[in-house]
């Protein structure tokens, strides 16, 4: 059975790559999700915040007027990163020359500012491809979307021309017209994007009255926003999209493909099952297939996305009225049941 796709240009056995997560610190674990069957290896975040002049982070947040979300859990100092700038060049390094398979970088910031050098720097130190993570949270009311979407466009210029290798952009679901602003990052260069990030939002602790943060791995029904959205973009353009959280199966991984997706990462399944969790879904996908007479996995990218989709409207408004009148009707037909 062929599985192979095309992730950034590169040439990949299967679709099936270990997402950002601390799992990368570790090479004995790297090697072993690559000897299980991960076909890429991509890096957890360096933040702007570590990099400028690695002082303490909540410095760099309140200088900022909107700041990474995912770097708030970092308002300490330094020492809260896992690796600092220097040691995270060297990681990259250090995978590049312990795994045969892709090794791609991620670089998180909000300005246009010298952070933006590590991309360079990443670069040289042997990464196969770039993702930049660019989220912002917008608090302040005079930041109107216009001026958050030309900054980041700029920040993947000024990124394109640092370094040669391959961008990809890691995007959030929240943007007002998500498929305009994907069109207009392709057009300043970038080589793919990722749907979506995930944020690990603070709770409050009623009793000692301050923020808590606790990691919550992903749900299979996150996945319902990225199949909805990878449909409709790889309706409009041939470029690399990859799809993170809310893959846990291998029928999730075959509908991400059925909608367009070239490559997609997993974490949750890895830090519940360990590096298993790749030849699984791989053999499950496989019996799918083969159970149902097809040759190859290029036989359905696609097949189900917006432009090729018997009912487009399923993916548009028209499914948003479907689903809440057919919900009402259930609801009453099980009170009048109950009465």
């Amino acid at each position: 059975m062929d599985l192979s796709t095309r992730y950034l240009g590169f040439k990949l056995p299967h679709p099936l790559m270990l997402g950002a997560s601390p799992l990368v610190d570790d090479l004995d674990t790297v090697r072993r999700i690559e000897d299980a069957g991960a076909s890429a290896v991509v890096m957890h975040s360096l933040f702007e915040e570590q990099i400028e002049g690695e002082q303490p982070a909540h410095r760099a947040l309140d200088r900022r007027d909107g700041s990474s979300a995912e770097a708030q859990h970092f308002r300490t100092d330094r020492r809260d990163f896992r690796l600092g700038p220097d040691a995270y060049l060297e990681q990259v390094r250090r995978l590049r020359d312990a795994v045969g398979v892709p090794v791609i970088a991620s670089l998180n910031g909000v300005t246009d500012g010298g952070w933006l050098e590590y991309a360079r720097l990443i670069d040289q130190a042997g990464a196969d491809a770039l993702e930049l993570n660019v989220y912002r949270l917008a608090t302040q009311p005079d930041l109107c979307s216009e001026r958050i979407e030309t900054e980041t466009v700029n920040i993947l210029r000024r990124v394109k021309e640092l370094c040669k290798i391959p961008v990809t952009v890691k995007l959030s679901p929240y943007y007002t017209a998500l498929a305009h602003f994907v069109a207009r990052l392709l057009d300043a260069g970038a080589d793919g994007v990722v749907l979506f990030n995930r944020f690990y939002q603070p709770d409050l602790d009623l009793e000692t009255l301050a923020l808590r943060s606790e990691l919550e791995l992903s749900s299979p029904s996150e996945l319902l926003l990225r199949l909805r959205w990878l449909a409709v973009l790889s309706a409009q353009t041939e470029r690399t999209l990859g799809v993170s959280g809310g893959v846990h199966s291998a029928l999730d991984v075959l509908k991400t493909i059925m909608v367009g997706a070239d490559g997609v990462q997993l974490v949750s399944q890895v830090l519940k099952h360990g590096p298993r969790a790749f030849s699984d879904i791989h053999a499950a996908m496989v019996r799918w297939l083969e159970a149902h007479e097809y040759d190859s996995l290029a036989q359905i990218q696609g097949s189900m996305n917006l432009s090729r989709c018997p009912d487009p409207a399923a993916y548009e408004r028209a499914n948003y009225l479907h689903v809440l009148s057919a919900g009402s009707r259930a609801q009453e037909w099980r009170f009048a049941r109950k009465v």
